[in-house]
Parts: structure tokens; sequence; C-alpha cells
């Protein structure tokens, strides 16, 4: 299978070494530990509660209705009572609420959601949402209104020191082209890619093992960030354009991260609901660890079971360092989409002091997208959004591309991130107005 390459792109210290042969390892818990169980872990509408407070439940139930098409299921990670409905440290929103539960039973067994005769409805009433980080609720992108012809599995894993998927990979590759099987045979897809990048050979040796069993085409990645992202992810493996302001279905492609793949293949096969995930702990920790532990553990505990910080963080991520969200708190609870907790200490850090810029045009040649930050920056420091819709932001992806290459350390992605919700309610009041 060729490889086609991507526009733009950066090459940072990836510092993968650190976990990338920590093999899985299951969080240990005990009665009464508590969970936070947050009812938005989606894109899309928050869902509902259906449990009170004192209530029992068990390992797997539902406990959060979907409100809505783009919404999903929330179910239990564990057998416990009901303490309350409370809000909890959120890494975007601040806060949101969750459903805190006290476990009572360390039995692993849970209760399996129902049988269907739609694929579809399986993986909506598993609550499987895309767990690469963009939460996107999995059975709407399973859900085509036109016909797709190419599925990609995304092992580029491209954020630096994030290895959960890399380790999925060597260990549940079985599950992984499972998951990826059903999707195709159920959405009558003809092509099946399986991107990895280059600095994960032994993946790409076990995928290889088994190309002729699950008759997939394997690409193996250069190594350059956001490889991972959807539209370069399309663009370096069928050499297809996705227009602005579309999606993937629009030129026949359908992308799922690892991890979403082995979920649909546990809820068609095992009939289980996402309720757990791996997560890489790394950085400024004792031991860095790749972990498999329920929704809704706080992040304290992934700590405390890699022993422990070295000395003294300054900035804890959730995710990767390019694309992920500083926590304020370490009983943030892990999420469906939370794929790595990375500890930075104060030595760990650039210097991120501000200067003018020099109009260098760094960040041109790095934008994946081939937008033009150094101008766009003035626009949005201006607040001239109608300019920045002209000048297509709504079409950048938040990579963080720019930001890192620039030297002035100017905040360019940060600015683009604040400017795009003004422009989608300049937007609502042009379709409102009938413009």
């Amino acid at each position: 299978m060729p490889f086609f390459g991507f526009f733009g792109g950066v090459h940072p210290k990836y510092n993968k070494e650190l976990s990338k042969e920590a093999s899985i390892e299951s969080l240990k818990y005990k009665i009464d530990d508590k969970f936070y169980i947050p009812l938005g872990q989606h894109i899309g509408a928050p869902a509902k509660p259906i449990v009170k407070k004192n209530e029992e439940i068990k390992r797997g139930q539902k406990i959060g209705e979907a409100a809505g098409f783009i919404s999903a299921n929330i179910h239990s990670s564990v057998t416990g009572v009901v303490k309350g409905i409370v809000n909890v440290p959120h890494p975007i929103q601040g806060k949101i609420q969750a459903v805190e539960i006290q476990m009572t039973d360390d039995s692993e067994e849970f209760e399996p959601i129902g049988e269907y005769k739609k694929f579809q409805d399986y993986v909506f009433n598993a609550g499987i949402v895309g767990m690469g980080g963009a939460t996107f609720p999995t059975h709407v992108k399973l859900s085509p209104p036109k016909k797709v012809d190419i599925l990609i599995v995304n092992g580029a894993e491209c954020e630096p020191y994030l290895t959960c998927d890399h380790r999925l990979m060597v260990e549940e590759t079985e599950k992984m082209l499972a998951g990826a099987d059903l999707i195709r045979r159920n959405l009558n897809i003809e092509q099946l890619i399986v991107g990895i990048e280059k600095n994960k050979p032994d993946a790409i040796a076990v995928c290889e093992k088994l190309q002729k069993k699950y008759s997939f085409e394997l690409v193996a990645l250069d190594v350059k960030y956001p490889q991972g992202g959807e539209k370069q992810l399309i663009k370096a493996t069928t050499n297809r354009v996705v227009p602005e302001g579309k999606l993937p279905l629009e030129v026949g492609v359908i992308v799922q991260n690892v991890g979403t793949c082995i979920a649909v293949y546990e809820a068609v096969t095992d009939r289980k609901p996402l309720i757990e995930r791996v997560v890489t702990v790394t950085g400024a920790v004792k031991q860095p660890k790749n972990l498999f532990v329920k929704i809704g553990t706080p992040v304290s505990r992934l700590i405390e079971e890699c022993g422990g910080f070295i000395g003294e963080p300054r900035k804890i991520v959730m995710g990767g360092p390019m694309m992920g969200f500083a926590i304020t708190s370490l009983e943030t609870p892990v999420l469906k989409g939370t794929s790595g907790i990375v500890v930075f200490r104060e030595e760990d850090l650039p210097d991120l002091s501000q200067h003018n810029c020099i109009r260098c045009g760094r960040c041109v040649d790095a934008c994946p997208m081939g937008l033009i930050p150094v101008n766009m920056e003035q626009f949005a420091l201006h607040e001239k959004y109608e300019s920045l819709l002209n000048w297509h932001v709504l079409n950048c992806i938040e990579c963080g591309c720019c930001s890192y290459v620039c030297p002035s350390r100017r905040p360019l992605v940060g600015y683009f991130k604040t400017s795009k919700r003004q422009v989608l309610n300049i937007i609502k009041q042009r379709e409102k107005d009938g413009k």
C-alpha cells in the first residue's frame, strides 16, 4: 500500500521510550473505593441520570441515558451504592455532573447490554465513543447516510508520550482487527486499512502476521505529528482530500481509533458496555505505566499506582502534551476519552515567555491544514471574527503545530480555539437572519 503523506506537521521530541515497553497492567481496587462517573464524556448532549441516591447498582448497569442522537449512554464501571449526583473537576468545562458510586463488590462480572438485530444498536447501547480523544458518539459515525468504501484503523498515536494504543496493538491485536472487521462487514465496506507509525515496529510486525486472516492493507506511516489527525491520515493513506467544512464521509471514508475498534468487538461479542480503558501515565512519575482502569477513577489513584511524583509537579495534562488539557485537581476522573496523564515538572517545561511576532513564517510551513496563522493571529487579537471566518479558521484542527514552532512563543492555537466559538456564533446568527 503506498504512502502519500500530508503537508506541514512537526517533529517534537516523542518521549515514548518512558512507557512503550510497559505492558498493560490492571489498576488494583478495593472495597469502599469511590468513583465519579461523569454524565458528559462525549461530544453532544450530556446523558440524563437514571439512578438515585442510595440505589444499589451493578457493574455495567446503565446509569445515564443518552439525551438525543448525538449523545451516549453512561454505565457504571463498578458494583456499588450511589452516593449522589455531584459536581466533579473536568479538564475543559471546569465542573461537570457525575454519579458518585462507592464500590461494594470487586467482582469483574458485568451486566451485559441486550441483544439487538442492528449492529449500530449494540454500539449505541454500549455507550461507545471515539477513544482517541475526540469522543464523538460511535453509533453516529457508523450510521453513514451515504456509501463508504474505506475503513481506516488509526494506529498512528502521534502524540508525544502516549503509548496506550501502541500497547493495545501489540497485546490485543486480534480484538482490534476483529472489531474493525465487524465494522467492515456490517457496513459493507470494501477496503480495510490499518495505519501505524514506523516508530512502532513491534505493532507493525504483529499486524503483518494477521493480514491474510483479516484481509487488510497495512500502511507504515512516517513519524510526524499530527499523523493521527483524521484528515491527515486519510490523505496519507488514500490520497483523498476531505473538502473544507466536510467530514471524512464525504470522500467515502470512516476512521476508527484502535481502542474504539476493541470496544466495538467487546460490545458485539461479549455484550460489554464501555466501562474501562487503557491510560498511559508518564512523565515525572516514578514508574511510567499503561494502566487498564475503570472509568470514573480519580487521577490521584493512577499517580499512586505509578509510585507517585518525581520532584514537584508543575503541570499535569490529561491527554497528550500537544492537544491535551491541563487539569487543576487530582480528583479529576478518568473519562472515556482519557488516553494519558502526563506529569511535567518546572524543568520539563519550555520557556514560554512571549515576544513580538517576527513574521518568520514557520507557523505557515507547519500548519497541516494550509492556513496562515501569522495573519490569523492579528484578526484574533483585534476581534475581527468576520475576517477569521473568511480566512478559514474553522478549518483549524487545533493540533498546536503553529504554537510549537513559533520562536516568539505566540499562543496561536489558544487564540484560534477561542475565536472559533465567536465565529460559530456569527454563522448561527446568519442562519437565524436567513442570510
